[in-house]
């Protein structure tokens, strides 16, 4: 009854401990989300960007698992290159260093009572104190707290070696065995991060366990290694359904760490000789060994990136080999790629990628567009013959505006920033709006064949109207296409009513030099047709100013 008890203990502890991991990386992407995205326009640069970019979101968000998946997530929807993702998960890698020498000297070297609980009495403070308006910090602070809460608990729940003799004569049956000993303690730290789904939970667990002396130090040394092999297994998972370069950057993520295992493994024992030399305090301290364990940690990611970052054009043509180009995909196959990292919500990070996908989406309905006025001004058999692929277009955009309009709605729900929410709410009305747009082209590729059909003639006088018309449309899509990446300010606001104002001011020039025409005589065929086609191109612009009013409370 005694050992359920104390289990019980454990794994309630871990749940603190847990909870408050989660707790405090929510918190931390609710204040850094819209900073995010201008970090995803720094990794755009080079691979040492990337590296560092990298660094930079798993310290603010405290998880790889969650940096790594949301760029498989950025890799599908064409957001970053797969270059480009190879740089950011190096450096995902050296960034949850971060968290083990948080746990080392503040878990293990001071009284965790004296931060935790104070953090949890500041945060709670300012969550009750509306005028404060920063839930986002508060969460961040609580969730601090009860992460070092958790681990208090669970140093406390996991019984004294001392008292406990007879579980270092279990593990010296499997401590004693040579390299096998290696590969079973690598195995053990693979799954240990793959059942708590963090390798920076997985890392405390271990720093927890070598500190009451249940492992010794090289033990603990290849569990960690092992959690680095385990924290590539969600990015894995998360690439399932993903198209082909997605998978790409999963499968370099882990072709990356085993790598990283391999070599260290040749050199394990004289690496922990040199982390000794360069740490202070010897193992045999219990908190020293924790500073031991980070170190070691920081040294082998690091090391393992200077190897690498040099070969990321072969890495990249060596994860091409290894998965095949994507088949020609169904449109109604479409599914919004967004972050999934098991004990993490990563509703942040999702809204970045979202945003990536309306901006695709958008271009998507500048083609349609496009086509029309091809089809239009040229209606030859060449030109037609591409209908299909275009109505394939066009059922895509509308899969898209479902998939993210039933995501953003999700998202809505869970606990967000103010800004978040705004975001959240421009893109909603931005995916409906493109949707609109794109029926609407629909619609005036349709009067297009029409007129082929039909043998409708436009006069060239008429044809020169049309030219300036529809080029304004053409650069209010361009506009508001370009500014998908951030904030439309007042100034580029007014742009936009005067391209709205413009079209306006067209469409009711033409529509009455229409009606005077008709009355004078004129072909009511062709001139029927003439309204119909300004009328829809006039609605784009409605719905194109929508999207920049939507713009403006986006950042």
């Amino acid at each position: 009854m005694n050992v359920i008890l104390q289990l019980l203990t454990i794994l309630g502890s871990l749940g603190v401990f847990l909870f408050g991991m989660r707790m405090m990386s929510e918190g931390l992407q609710q204040a850094a989300g819209s900073r995010l995205q201008k970090i995803l326009a720094y990794m755009t640069s080079n691979r040492f960007a990337g590296v560092t970019s990298g660094f930079l979101i798993t310290s603010v968000i405290q998880s790889s698992s969650a940096t790594t998946v949301m760029v498989v997530g950025f890799v599908d929807a064409a957001l970053l290159t797969l270059r480009q993702s190879i740089g950011v998960i190096m450096g995902a890698n050296i960034g949850t260093t971060v968290t083990a020498w948080i746990v080392a000297i503040l878990g293990f070297k001071f009284s965790i009572g004296t931060a935790a609980l104070p953090a949890i009495a500041v945060g709670t403070v300012m969550l009750l104190i509306r005028k404060i308006d920063r839930d986002d910090l508060a969460h961040a602070l609580i969730g601090f707290g009860m992460l070092f809460l958790g681990l208090s608990l669970l140093k406390d729940a996991v019984p004294d070696i001392r008292n406990n003799p007879e579980v270092l004569e279990f593990l010296a049956h499997y401590t004693d065995l040579g390299f096998l000993s290696f590969l079973i303690f690598i195995v053990v730290g693979t799954l240990l991060t793959v059942a708590v789904q963090s390798s920076s939970a997985a890392m405390a667990i271990t720093l927890t366990m070598t500190f009451s002396g249940w492992i010794d130090y090289p033990t603990a040394a290849a569990i960690v290694l092992g959690e680095n092999i385990g924290t590539t297994v969600t990015a894995t998972l998360a690439a399932l359904n993903a198209n082909a370069n997605a998978k790409r950057a999963a499968r370099a993520h882990l072709l990356f760490n085993l790598f990283g295992v391999v070599w260290m493994a040749l050199i394990f024992g004289p690496m922990l000789g040199l982390i000794d030399r360069i740490v202070p305090g010897a193992i045999t301290n219990r908190t020293a060994i924790a500073s031991h364990l980070a170190m070691f940690h920081t040294v082998f990611n690091v090391l393992n990136t200077l190897l690498c970052v040099g070969f990321v054009p072969t890495i990249e043509r060596f994860v091409r080999r290894l998965v095949p180009d994507d088949a020609v995909a169904d449109p109604r196959s479409y599914h919004l790629p967004y972050v999934r990292t098991g004990f993490q919500d990563t509703v942040e990070l999702n809204i970045i990628t979202a945003r990536g996908e309306l901006a695709r989406m958008a271009e998507h309905v500048q083609s349609l567009f496009s086509y029309f006025l091809e089809l239009f001004q040229n209606p030859d058999k060449a030109v037609r013959s591409r209908r299909g692929g275009y109505a394939d277009q066009l059922a895509l955009v509308e899969r898209m505006h479902e998939e993210i309009t039933t995501f953003l709605v999700e998202c809505s729900r869970e606990p967000i920033s103010e800004q978040t929410a705004a975001n959240i709410n421009g893109m909603v009305r931005v995916s409906a709006q493109l949707d609109s747009i794109a029926d609407t082209s629909n619609k005036l590729i349709r009067l297009a064949e029409r007129k082929f059909e039909k043998d409708i003639q436009l006069d060239q006088k008429l044809m020169e109207e049309i030219r300036p018309y529809t080029e304004m449309v053409t650069e209010f899509l361009a506009f508001n296409t370009a500014h998908f990446d951030g904030r439309l300010n007042e100034e580029e606001y007014q742009r936009a009513q005067a391209m709205e104002d413009r079209i306006n001011k067209y469409q009711k020039r033409y529509k009455k030099a229409t009606q005077k025409r008709m009355r004078t005589g004129s072909a009511v065929k062709t001139e029927m047709f003439y309204l119909d086609l300004l009328r829809h191109v006039e609605h784009i612009g409605d719905y194109s100013l929508e999207i920049s009013e939507a713009l403006t409370q986006m950042r």
